[in-house]
């Protein structure tokens, strides 16, 4: 059939474009290693050269006026060519920043981008993982799968629910959306107020809808019913009066758990999850992956503080992985920043370090394997 196509951004804002500049730009950020061989050549090189010339003249000068012999200037300007090849620096200053663009390009072939090659090497130390869950070991698609303790009719609930979270683009208000499954009309819609961290208050047909967790219902003095499900819980009232809950659930990436054995088999000592979430369902997330430890109901800044506390407590280097853009400041604030390239916000992959092209977390330990390979190389 006919597809009808429209460009939404200029070329130098796409993706590939990005990805482009990238892997151009991997070579201005230098390792140590590739520093001190740039640094040790400007010294080396000039002296080399003098070296070479004053072997070419001063012999033979100091044969023809010290000596009275006759200068062997073909003899001298022999040997100082021989010198010169001989300890011509150009193997050594060229292999470093040559196996850094091996390993950076074996990277990006196997779709993780390293923004340079200090960054390869960070990656090589890296001993502690510490993961965001929604959208990194979760696919971070939701999909309402019950309905508690509600006076009104399932369908209706999640009509408000979905209206009043119809100005978010997080993910857990997109499958409140797909569960309503029509189209949202926003003019029903107003005094919409976003709680960081508690959910969503809004007018839906000049009803006061509330949409969150615990935390807002006792914000408004509400007493919440807990929900023995496994799940994210979306607490309802309407007028003020509790409405029952919405049971959302989260789906765990097919490739997660191997990819948190396939570290601890690269030997990263430690994996540490952080969420947002209720301890409840973090724990059971926690328990089916394998993750050594869990931190949950964590507002950005939270996050931000758990990992200043690991980094002062990390043996060796510590890795952030995450997609949000609530990620950015944990992702800058980590010794390595990862994030999810295909899904991931903007800010988390201009904020990381290491862009994951297919979302995949088993790529991590692929990385981590390259960079030291290239590393060995290097020394």
């Amino acid at each position: 059939g006919v597809l009808k196509i429209k460009t939404s951004k200029e070329f130098g804002e796409s993706t590939v474009s990005k990805i482009l500049d990238l892997v151009e730009n991997a070579s201005s950020r230098k390792s140590k290693s590739e520093d001190f061989i740039s640094r040790f050549a400007r010294i080396y090189t000039p002296a080399v050269c003098y070296a070479a010339l004053a072997l070419a003249i001063l012999p033979p000068l100091v044969q023809m006026l010290g000596m009275g012999l006759a200068p062997a200037w073909e003899t001298w300007i022999y040997r100082a060519l021989t010198f010169l090849v001989a300890s011509c620096p150009c193997a050594l200053v060229i292999s470093i920043p040559l196996s850094f663009f091996a390993g950076i390009g074996g990277a990006s072939r196997a779709g993780v981008l390293v923004k340079g090659s200090n960054y390869l090497e960070t990656l090589s130390q890296v001993k502690t993982v510490v993961f965001d869950k929604t959208g990194t070991l979760t696919q971070g698609v939701f999909e309402v799968n019950g309905i508690h303790h509600n006076e009104i009719e399932d369908a209706k609930l999640v009509e408000y629910a979905a209206l009043a979270e119809s100005a978010s683009s997080h993910p857990i208000s997109k499958s409140l959306q797909r569960a309503y499954g029509k189209e949202i009309d926003r003019s029903r819609v107003s005094d919409i107020q976003e709680i960081s961290g508690n959910g969503v208050i809004a007018k839906v047909d000049g009803v006061e809808v509330a949409a969150g967790n615990d935390k807002l219902m006792h914000r408004l003095g509400i007493e919440p019913i807990p929900c023995h499900s496994v799940g994210t819980i979306i607490h309802m009232a309407l007028n003020g009066e509790y409405a029952g809950h919405i049971v959302i659930s989260d789906v765990v990436k097919p490739h997660a758990k191997e990819a948190i054995a396939a570290l601890k088999q690269a030997g990263v000592g430690k994996t540490v999850m952080l969420t947002g979430d209720i301890r409840r369902v973090a724990d059971h997330v926690a328990e089916e992956l394998g993750v050594d430890e869990v931190h949950s109901e964590l507002l950005p800044a939270d996050k931000v503080a758990q990992v200043e506390r690991l980094l002062s407590n990390a043996d060796g280097k510590l890795a952030f992985v995450g997609d949000g853009i609530n990620d950015a400041p944990v992702l800058s604030r980590s010794d390595i920043g990862i994030a999810m390239g295909a899904m991931g916000s903007d800010a988390a992959i201009e904020a990381a370090d290491v862009v994951l092209m297919d979302d995949d977390p088993l790529k991590i330990s692929k990385a981590i394997r390259i960079s030291r390979k290239c590393l060995r190389i290097v020394y």
